[in-house]
């Protein structure tokens, strides 16, 4: 899993050793991600399935990308698709993705960059495998998050962030067992490179066997934690935790996780403050009421949502617009 790793851990700042009077959060409830299809049909993890939006919030989608080992001519992608409403956050750990929106975003990430494309009121895009990956196969693995807006953002005009893996703020715990990547929000003082809406933290998380993570969490935000492979216990109960599965949690000052078994212990740790609002979510559109869904599909109908751009991505980097 390559995403972004230093040569030395050893020299990182460090977070701090928890303080004995800091209530570790306990899970509240534990679920296995179920296996589907996206886009053209490469395969995910639907990591949010069965899960309440009281749970979840702001968050309100999560998709596992892979980890699959795709044969010369199978990488897919998907077609021109609309979006309002609300934020995507594609984070590569392997492979490559190109991306283009009606808005002229666009780039190409892999190993630990992330896009992150602001809908807002209305756009049109599209993620593809760049042809040389698609002609020779390889490893392709993400994570693809969707982000609610507050009703007063929803029809902000939309945005890209370009984020490579470099920027993201790497930290260590205190044995050095653990290595952490803030992408956005801010973690023990350390803020990571991403810009929000609404206060919200994402991390990617490498925990070797036998390391424990203890994190420092806000009280007044949600906390989740997703394992995108290898094994090992979370929450103050300590409750067996392994690839594939979702913990949400009780509120509380801690997040605590501990790998067990041979391979490192990846996870995908997100939380933020609740929005508090009514949610209608239908196919590509997430919005506050039904009413506005209605308007969301007629102004998709009647174009209003953006053109598909003539020009298409060849050869080298593709251009990038923040």
């Amino acid at each position: 899993m390559p995403a972004v790793t230093p040569p030395d851990i050893l020299v990182l700042p460090r977070l701090p050793t928890p303080i004995p009077s800091a209530e570790v959060r306990k899970v509240r409830r534990l679920t296995t991600a179920p296996r589907g299809y996206e886009g053209e049909g490469f395969p995910v993890r639907r990591a949010f399935a069965g899960v309440s939006h009281s749970e979840l919030d702001p968050f309100l989608h999560l998709d596992q990308m892979g980890e699959v080992d795709y044969a010369p001519g199978e990488p897919r992608g998907t077609a021109w698709h609309p979006h309002r409403g609300f934020e995507t956050v594609t984070y590569m750990i392997d492979g490559t993705m190109d991306h283009r929106d009606s808005h002229g975003g666009g780039g190409r990430i892999s190993d630990g960059d992330t896009q992150w494309m602001t809908a807002g009121g209305g756009i049109l895009h599209i993620e593809t495998p760049p042809e040389k990956l698609v002609m020779s196969g390889g490893l392709f693995h993400g994570m693809q998050l969707w982000v609610n807006l507050p009703r007063t953002k929803k029809m902000s005009a939309p945005r890209y962030q370009d984020i490579r893996g470099k920027a993201s703020k790497l930290l260590a715990t205190p044995d050095g067992g653990g290595l952490l990547r803030v992408i956005a929000g801010e973690i023990a003082g350390h803020r990571g490179p991403g810009s929000t809406q609404t206060p919200i933290t994402l991390a990617h998380v490498t925990l070797q066997p036998g390391a424990r993570l203890d994190l420092p969490w806000r009280r007044d935000h949600n906390a989740l934690i997703y394992a995108m492979s290898g094994k090992g216990s979370t929450g103050a109960d300590r409750r067996p935790l392994r690839s594939g599965q979702l913990a949400t949690f009780w509120t509380g000052d801690t997040l605590r996780a501990e790998a067990s078994g041979p391979r490192p212990l990846e996870l995908f740790v997100m939380g933020g403050r609740p929005i508090g609002e009514p949610v209608a979510m239908h196919g590509p559109f997430v919005m506050t009421t039904r009413a506005e869904l209605a308007t969301a599909w007629e102004d998709w109908k009647k174009g209003r949502l953006g053109v598909v751009p003539a020009k298409r991505i060849s050869g080298g980097a593709p251009r990038r617009k923040r």
